[in-house]
């Protein structure tokens, strides 16, 4: 690919301006308020010299074409290296940058340096639809003014490596967008220079009020559906205690049976835990790897984990005072995180953890936590976790019960947030029925995955059930679904549909409709061998929200902070959704779990409600925080397909003799 004499002019100019050091974040020998040697200053990039804000570029240093070679110019792999750079020209200190880079090739990074994805990801990932980067380890970019023009303090760069396709030379593969994710701030569209490089300077919004400015080193804490603290207590040259405090902030969030994991980045251990465990233990990664090396005289038997990425559980309830490793604030309660709205006592965990450290990283103020943070639980919601963010540190109150209070070394936070479940990977699902439709419409086909899609049709639309179904294994629904088609007239595909696989489902009825009020029946039905202790249903009325009455078996809440939502729970006594057990008599299907409760609804605040037309009917449903997936579709009394059966003879003979009866009443 050749380029012109001016565009070779620029990419070597801009090569030029890249040529300065960039500082590593807390430096290994000095701490993290070692003295910097200010750097001469290098010709700007272009462009920068015009920005009084943010300065974004990206640059493309190369790609060349990657094995296998295919004729298809679309689906052909390239292999890409670029440079992303971001500088702050402007007065104000920008703390935990965020760059978004508008990736539209089917771009697969496989690795990055200077910064991590927001998301966390392992490489290689995809990001044709745009990725968005955040500064690791330099988090927070000072101003030009306050370190004398020192490049190494105000700015940052970013080396990516990946592959993308589809883009056949002399083309270009550029990104589509280039901006700043920081609150506060516009980007116009990136100007580009040449064909390979870009820019774009970002500026304060003037019609957003900045926050007051705090005299702080760190950056704000963040708000998130999940707020996970990591305070490091104690520090010393080659170790250091940290408490890991997970807040459950989201009024629909909950974990059951959590499970935590990150990563570590510089060769850490954990040589002891309070207040959790990691569920495989063992010093071979240790003993065969650099920590063997450097401490040779350790006692690797007792150490907790070695592995790069662990996986870490609340210990059970029955440790909470153990001497050892209970004995800790909000610990061991068996992975349970509860919204505020049900416990707030129980919506909080903390755990402590050991961390040893290997050189060049052997001194007190070295502090680095770990990355790619991941939390999930059991029929729960998903969610998706930022980088850690140095923070202000965490006040906690002084141990000796004096009205002071102690400050943690060093404290990072880790936001995680709740994320829609792709289709077909959630972990439960919602039937819908009617008192004016004989059918059930079921979970939607393969709605929680399809583990064996060769023996059924995972594309299929999920054929209509009879009411007494709704008790019966899906293994078991077969013979019925197929007699119910029969019996209404409906095509039977071929191949039969995938059942959807969930754990947990959940059937809304409508009750019943009349002049001033209607109501609906709520059922949740457990398939699995997991029993739910207070469980919690949630459901969202788009329509029908401001009617709400009463519930009569369960405990209702109308949730103002979240979108038209009614929050379930069990009443004392009935909090329980036991598990799938064995039949009545040999040979019988296995029964599920069951909780029902009848809700009650009124017209006056929701006057133009069509009930039969499915106005009664959720938007989402939630089960334990879970989104759970719907049908596509509602029972309507008029429906074409969907109304109930008609014999056809019936009517004709009934026709014939109507008309005898008229002809004898005439005669």
């Amino acid at each position: 690919m050749r380029r012109s004499p001016s565009s070779r002019c620029v990419v070597f100019l801009f090569c030029i301006a890249l040529l300065f050091h960039v500082n590593s974040g807390q430096d290994a020998g000095t701490g993290d308020y070692g003295d910097t040697e200010a750097a001469a200053a290098p010709p700007p990039p272009p462009g920068l010299d015009e920005c009084n804000g943010i300065f974004l570029t990206y640059n493309l240093n190369g790609r060349e074409k990657e094995l296998p070679y295919v004729k298809n110019a679309t689906a052909q792999a390239w292999a890409f290296k670029a440079m992303a750079t971001i500088v702050n020209a402007g007065t104000e200190e920008l703390k935990a940058w965020k760059m978004h880079v508008g990736f539209h090739n089917q771009e697969i990074l496989v690795s990055v340096s200077g910064a991590t994805i927001v998301d966390g990801t392992d490489f290689p990932t995809t990001v044709g639809n745009g990725t968005t980067f955040m500064g690791n380890p330099m988090a927070d970019l000072k101003t030009s003014i306050d370190t004398a023009g020192d490049y190494s303090q105000i700015s940052a760069k970013i080396d990516i490596k990946g592959t993308e396709f589809g883009v056949k030379p002399p083309g270009v593969p550029m990104p589509k967008s280039l901006k700043l994710m920081n609150d506060g701030y516009v980007c116009p569209g990136p100007t580009r220079k040449g064909k390979s490089y870009m820019h774009v300077c970002c500026r304060r919004n003037p019609k957003i009020k900045a926050p007051p400015v705090k005299s702080t080193k760190f950056a704000p804490r963040r708000k998130g559906d999940l707020s996970i603290i990591y305070d490091v207590i104690q520090a010393y040259a080659n170790n250091y205690l940290a408490e890991v405090t997970i807040d459950n902030v989201n009024p629909l969030g909950r974990l059951d049976h959590w499970n935590l994991t990150w990563e570590w980045q510089n060769g850490e251990f954990i040589s002891a835990m309070r207040g959790a465990y990691t569920r495989r233990k063992g010093a071979r990664d240790c003993i065969y790897g650099p920590a063997g090396k450097i401490y040779q005289d350790f006692d690797f038997s007792t150490v907790m984990s070695c592995e790069k990425k662990p996986v870490i559980f609340d210990l059970p309830a029955d440790r909470k005072d153990d001497e050892k490793i209970g004995k800790l604030p909000n610990c061991c309660r068996n992975g349970s995180l509860l919204p505020r709205l049900m416990n707030e006592s129980q919506s909080k965990s903390t755990f402590q953890l050991q961390v040893f450290k290997l050189p060049p990283y052997n001194n007190r103020t070295a502090l680095f936590p770990p990355l790619k943070w991941a939390i999930n639980g059991v029929i729960n919601p998903h969610y998706k976790c930022g980088p850690p963010i140095r923070v202000d540190p965490t006040e906690f109150p002084d141990p000796s019960g004096l009205p002071s209070v102690t400050t943690a070394i060093a404290s990072f936070q880790v936001v995680c947030n709740i994320t829609k479940p792709e289709k077909q990977k959630t972990r439960c699902c919602v039937s819908f029925s009617a008192y004016y439709n004989e059918s059930i419409i079921p979970c939607p086909t393969c709605a929680c995955g399809c583990p064996n899609p060769d023996k059924c049709n995972p594309k299929a639309k999920a054929m209509l059930l009879p009411s007494e179904s709704q008790l019966v294994p899906f293994d078991n629904r077969t013979d019925k679904a197929l007699a119910w088609a029969s019996l209404n007239h409906k095509p039977i595909p071929k191949q039969l549909p995938c059942p959807d696989n969930c754990g947990v489902s959940v059937n809304w009825h409508i009750n019943s409709d009349y002049r001033d009020g209607w109501s609906a029946r709520i059922t949740l039905f457990n398939w699995g061998e997991t029993p739910f202790a207070d469980w919690f249903t949630a459901v969202t009325m788009d329509k029908a929200y401001e009617g709400y009455e009463n519930v009569y078996s369960f405990n209702g809440t109308k949730l103002p902070q979240v979108n038209k939502t009614l929050f379930f729970q069990g009443l004392p006594g009935l909090n329980y959704l036991v598990a799938e057990t064995n039949g009545s008599k040999p040979g019988e299907p296995r029964v599920p779990g069951k909780q029902q409760s009848v809700i009650s609804f009124r017209k006056k605040r929701t006057p133009h409600l069509n009930i039969q037309r499915g106005d009664g009917f959720p938007t989402k449903v939630f089960f334990n925080g879970e989104e759970c997936a719907l049908p596509t579709e509602f029972p309507v009394r008029d429906a074409a397909g969907l109304r109930p059966p008609v014999n056809f003879g019936l009517v004709v003979l009934m026709g014939v003799l109507s008309f005898v009866l008229m002809q004898d009443r005439f005669h």
